[in-house]
């Protein structure tokens, strides 16, 4: 902090900015906003939580700060797996729940102009009687259009739509200096310079912090369905795989569970699919393909090829499920972080890897957690080559031996360390040691550029 300006100077000048209702510090800090969920974070207790009500305000607190030198972490709705929303010591938290208003739903240009607080759930609701929908769909319908924008969210759906900056066009955005810019707009192309909303989507709240977001939409399909094979083989799932994607059918889902995490996803919500003891015995890997169309007789269409596909790769059977099993099944993947949580997980990764890749990666993870005496089991997004994985290690040391491996492993195959999670500061020190210095020399220059203070989210991505 400025010497000029000591914490209780700060504290009074933020209240007469929003509020004295705003403005949260000490015990009456709720314990929500200590941490996010990453596995591994230590909560933190910040000087105080500031939730701003207008662009304004937050240009105002973000000038307050920088001038005194106190970090500040942005928190949407606090859902993140990475750390990057966990306060520093004696910083501020700018929490966005108070800025969660939709403030357009453009049906002409199918887009929606929204605060940073909007949560998924809240906007897809707002879209349904418009038959629209917003596809990022990251696996937690609470999490809020801010975050998801922080972390470049993606989710299931992302082999049909994209992750979060195919949806999102334009951003409001405030520096630390409390300079207001916008990015983008409602238009789906542009060569004007360089194209600073895709630099800050992913960008983890290190270089601004966004007020206002505007997304395309898409005409929201009223038919679908599920299909679920279970394979020998991985090599099986992962080579039908691609055959499903350039058939036409266009899935909107296609993801694989390993064995394990079935069995403990469907006992978490208590589903039952109805497989036979055998099948479940023997299979190792699952193939879950979701087809959605305009009309019913589409989806009968699409999920008959999808199945013969299946059946052709070598499927020990295929089921088609009924529409509430389906979407229970889904449901329950989508859980597939608190059942590894309730199941005593250390660790939640999510490398990303081309998807042919797949098998030959998994291996060599099955090769480094038997060498260091882990457990290692997953489930994955096989249409984009996102395997998410719950590492079981207690032992602090090992467990960054075997991640390290893990990372390398998986950027060796042509991947990355996180395809939708984010670095976070849980990922920041892998992500530095394994990164090539000259990228992460400029990604350095880039930030100061934004932030020359270094005030927003400190050890978040960067050291």
């Amino acid at each position: 902090m400025a010497e000029t300006t000591t914490a209780d100077d700060l504290l009074a000048a933020l209240v007469k900015v929003v509020g004295d209702g705003q403005v949260t510090t000490g015990e009456a800090i709720a314990e929500d906003d200590t941490h996010d969920e990453a596995l591994t974070v230590t909560p933190v207790t910040p000087l105080a939580v500031v939730r701003p009500r207008s662009t304004a305000e937050v240009a105002e607190v973000l000038r307050l700060a920088d001038e005194a030198r106190v970090p500040v972490t942005a928190r949407g709705s606090g859902t993140g797996l990475s750390g990057a929303a966990v306060p520093v010591e004696g910083g501020l938290v700018v929490a966005f729940d108070a800025m969660a208003e939709i403030l357009e739903i453009d049906t002409e240009n199918h887009m929606a102009v929204v605060q940073p607080g909007v949560t998924l759930a809240q906007l897809n609701e707002a879209l349904a009687p418009h038959g629209l929908v917003y596809p990022v769909f990251p696996g937690e319908s609470s999490g809020s259009l801010g975050g998801n924008v922080a972390t470049n969210a993606g989710g299931m759906r992302a082999v049909k739509y994209g992750v979060t900056r195919n949806q999102v066009l334009g951003l409001e955005l405030v520096l630390p200096s409390g300079e207001v810019l916008r990015t983008g707009g409602k238009v789906v192309k542009a060569t004007s310079g360089y194209d600073l909303t895709q630099l800050v989507i992913g960008s983890e709240g290190t270089l601004g912090l966004v007020t206002e977001v505007t997304c395309r939409l898409h005409p929201r399909l009223e038919h679908a369905s599920t299909v679920l094979a279970p394979f020998a083989t991985l090599d099986e799932v992962t080579a039908v795989v691609p055959e499903v994607v350039r058939s036409g059918v266009g899935p909107m889902i296609v993801e694989y569970i390993d064995m394990i995490t079935m069995g403990a996803a469907t006992a978490y919500v208590d589903l039952d699919l109805g497989i036979p003891e055998e099948v479940k015995d023997t299979a190792l890997a699952y193939l879950v393909v979701v087809v959605e169309a305009r009309t019913a007789e589409r989806v009968e269409e699409d999920v008959a090829l999808v199945a013969e596909m299946m059946a052709a790769a070598g499927a020990m059977d295929v089921y088609v499920l009924p529409t509430t099993a389906g979407a229970a099944l889904i449901d329950a993947r989508e859980k597939a972080f608190w059942v590894a949580k309730a199941n005593g997980a250390d660790d939640i990764v999510d490398v990303v890897v081309p998807r042919a890749a797949i098998p030959s990666y998994l291996a060599r993870v099955s090769e480094i957690a038997s060498g260091s005496g882990s457990w290692i089991a997953g489930c994955g997004h096989a249409g984009d080559g996102n395997v998410h994985l719950s590492v079981f290690q207690a032992d602090p040391d090992v467990r960054r031996d075997v991640l390290r491996d893990v990372f390398r492993a998986g950027m060796d195959a042509g991947g990355a360390i996180s395809g939708e999670h984010g670095i976070g500061t849980e990922k920041q020190h892998l992500f530095l040691e394994l990164t090539d210095p000259a990228k992460v020399a400029l990604m350095r220059r880039i930030k100061a550029a934004f932030d020359p203070h270094g005030t927003l989210n400190p050890g978040t991505l960067l050291d």
